[in-house]
């Protein structure tokens, strides 16, 4: 499917990205499938988190996520309709079965779908709490669970920062997919694991990181 509607906001974001400057570096989209389904649980530090999470699949071959987001973005006169378009998936915390039903079709189809399981934005850059649905959906769908860490953004855009200071450097890294157990707990404990251990490596290679972040 060509998706255009999908593909210039793509071309947009990298322009976006270009004159910014952005040092964007990359490890690890060789673990997003060529084919296939699979489940992204990335974390969450910023609201540029959505945009860069998606770049690793799309220089793996071009291929596209979707995200499921809060459903009030999808309310928003100029966001909502992209939203739409692009075939992202709305979440209504007081009722998200419809959103998981939708998402686990999603992912059965062959499509690649981006969970941020701490389901808030991290001010502490460190590792949230992780809710059940990532691990769930992969479990349901019996498609790969990839991990994803994404650092940087929250020094251009987020909860009290509006910085376009040009030339920020981004660092995105991708896991390998998990073997997870059959327990929630034990596999959503499995992520948090896994992720705070690629947000360490992350972290380590990235220039001047922020002395606040820890294990």
């Amino acid at each position: 499917m060509a998706e255009p509607l999908y593909r210039s906001v793509i071309w947009l974001a990298k322009g976006l990205f270009a004159g910014l400057g952005l040092r964007i570096d990359v490890v690890g989209a060789d673990h997003v499938p060529l084919t296939g389904g699979a489940v992204l649980a990335i974390n969450h530090t910023s609201y540029l988190d959505f945009a860069l999470a998606g770049i690793p699949a799309d220089q793996r071959g071009r291929r596209l996520v979707r995200f499921m987001a809060k459903d009030g973005i999808f309310r928003h006169p100029v966001a909502g309709p992209l939203m739409r378009g692009m075939r992202h998936i709305p979440v209504d915390r007081s009722a998200g079965a419809a959103a998981y039903a939708q998402a686990v079709t999603a992912v059965r189809s062959g499509e690649l779908v981006g969970v941020f399981p701490e389901a808030t934005m991290s001010r502490s850059l460190r590792i949230q709490p992780i809710k059940s649905g990532a691990v769930r959906m992969a479990l349901d769908s019996g498609a790969p669970l990839i991990p994803m860490i994404v650092y940087g953004g929250h020094r251009i855009l987020s909860y009290d920062t509006r910085d376009l200071t040009r030339g920020r450097p981004i660092a995105i890294t991708v896991g390998e997919p998990m073997d997870l157990p059959r327990a929630l707990d034990e596999g959503s404990e499995l992520l948090r694991e896994r992720m705070t251990d690629l947000l360490d490596r992350t972290v380590a290679r990235y220039p001047d990181p922020d002395s606040s972040h820890a294990s």
